[in-house]
């Protein structure tokens, strides 16, 4: 019950979002309007929150590194896949393999982490290093699809901290935790506002995303989301296990939440980058709502187990 109540606020946001996208009470456009908005505003602004008020130093510590390896081994793979077997573009590739690598560290695994764990720094600082370090990689493997030449990609890669807000954000947020900068409550306050719209407003476009279907079946893209959905919720936890055991030989407790973390599912951010850049949506929306479904057993099974 405890694992299950931090998924409970996901599934109903989802579910209204569905209902609302269901009676298009809303319009047509209000998606692609409200994922816009995630991305462009909403997003930003709690990353900017989340990241200044950070301790970057909580990054270097043992269980930090083994989820870090695991994420970056599954994700890694991931991509081999998308490009050796499944044939996808770079871009699709890319955020095939986050559906199957990045972690709902925050707004899912924070909650878990306090009822499971009664601590929740650990998973604090696995969000941080998904946002350091593995958001700005996707976003610039995404962006390499989008120029013609060498030398334009090299361009584009240049002006995407400008670009791109999620990492202009980030990279703002870092600068003022380095330095020790405390804002005024006037700038925060609206900056608090927009970030407590950041969660809501992706799980409601999850949810609207849900009432629209591709025509006709796809082998393909069935066996790429089930094979996705294994990594996240089965391989990339085995990974942590191994790694975390028998290479660096954590103590128990740190050994549980790495691979607690390890074990969370598909973070919605891979649906919100995904329809930002145009991309194919239904494959990292089916799978954040199958490994959210799935993970709670496996969660729970992880808990028994190593708990």
């Amino acid at each position: 019950m405890t694992v299950l109540s931090g998924f409970l606020p996901i599934w109903a946001i989802t579910a209204v979002g569905w209902a609302a996208g269901r009676t298009q009470v809303l319009g047509t456009q209000a998606q692609s309007v409200l994922g816009r908005f995630a991305f462009t505003f909403a997003m930003p602004a709690l990353l900017f929150l989340t990241l200044s008020r950070s301790e970057v130093s909580d990054l270097v510590s043992p269980g930090v590194a083994v989820f870090a390896l695991s994420l970056v081994l599954v994700f890694s793979l991931g991509l081999l896949l998308g490009r050796r077997v499944f044939r996808r573009r770079r871009a699709d590739r890319t955020i095939g393999a986050m559906a199957g690598a990045y972690v709902n560290s925050a707004n899912l695994g924070i909650p878990i982490a306090v009822h499971v764990l009664d601590d929740a720094s650990f998973f604090i600082a696995a969000a941080l290093f998904q946002t350091l370090f593995v958001t700005p990689v996707i976003l610039v493997l995404i962006d390499l699809d989008a120029g013609s030449g060498a030398r334009e990609r090299r361009r584009r890669i240049l002006r995407l901290p400008l670009r791109n807000p999620i990492i202009a954000a980030s990279a703002a947020g870092v600068t003022v935790a380095l330095m020790g900068w405390r804002l005024p409550d006037p700038l925060i306050t609206p900056v608090q506002m927009l970030g407590g719209a950041a969660v809501p407003a992706a799980l409601f476009a999850l949810g609207m995303s849900l009432t629209t279907r591709a025509d006709g079946p796809d082998t393909t893209a069935r066996t790429e989301r089930r094979v996705l959905v294994a990594l996240k919720v089965v391989v990339q936890p085995l990974v942590a296990y191994v790694l975390a055991r028998w290479v660096f030989g954590l103590g128990e407790h740190e050994l549980y939440a790495v691979v607690l973390c390890a074990g969370l599912p598909t973070a919605q951010n891979a649906f919100i980058f995904a329809s930002e850049y145009r991309l194919n949506t239904e494959l990292p929306r089916d799978a954040i709502l199958l490994s959210t479904l799935l993970s709670m057993a496996s969660l729970s099974v992880i808990t028994w187990l190593l708990a």
